[in-house]
């Protein structure tokens, strides 16, 4: 089972490469953009904080979580965590959610982009919510709150370090050359 967290700053290619690599494994993925999109109760919930800058609540994310993943079924191969878990006590939740279910993290891909590279990003990416003011917010979250999990999973030993720049092929070669291994 390739259970995937794909990790990263704000517009450091998360979606992106998350998309391709669920295509490539055929197991599902953006768990909860997908709550999102179908505007589910939970996905209406999560929009709420996202659209603000703000993470959201763990017991939210992990209630949707949970929910989606026992709807694969036992016998899934695999999930793509897009952007999640975000804190340390969200990895653990997580962990525990998984473990639960006698499943584990396969790998956490870390998508590296530097600062000045993710603020370009965010001002060119057309979303209507990706201003100066709230890439610099997530950004700050990121830093303060996110970024711990490196280390966190690093301790793990499930840690990969990718670098997130280049085209998306390139990017997706160099994912493809961790999840192979896996």
């Amino acid at each position: 089972m390739k259970n995937i967290v794909i990790f990263g700053a704000p517009g450091a290619g998360k979606g992106t490469q998350a998309e391709i690599i669920c295509a490539k494994l055929n197991i599902p993925g953006d768990v909860l953009r997908s709550e999102i999109k179908n505007g589910t109760e939970l996905g209406k919930t999560a929009k709420g904080y996202i659209d603000q800058g703000q993470l959201i609540p763990d017991e939210l994310m992990i209630d949707i979580l949970a929910s989606v993943y026992d709807s694969f079924g036992a016998d899934h191969k695999g999930v793509i965590f897009d952007g999640f878990p975000r804190t340390i006590p969200q990895a653990e939740a997580l962990k525990k959610m998984l473990a639960e279910r006698g499943h584990e993290v396969a790998a956490m891909i870390e998508l590296f982009v530097p600062e000045d590279e993710l603020l370009l990003r965010g001002q060119q990416s057309g979303r209507s919510d990706d201003n100066e003011e709230t890439i610099k917010k997530r950004l700050n979250v990121y830093h303060s709150q996110t970024a711990p999990l490196i280390d966190w999973y690093e301790k793990e030993g499930i840690h990969r370090h990718v670098e997130g720049l280049g085209t998306i092929d390139e990017i997706f070669g160099r994912v493809c050359e961790v999840v192979d291994k896996l």
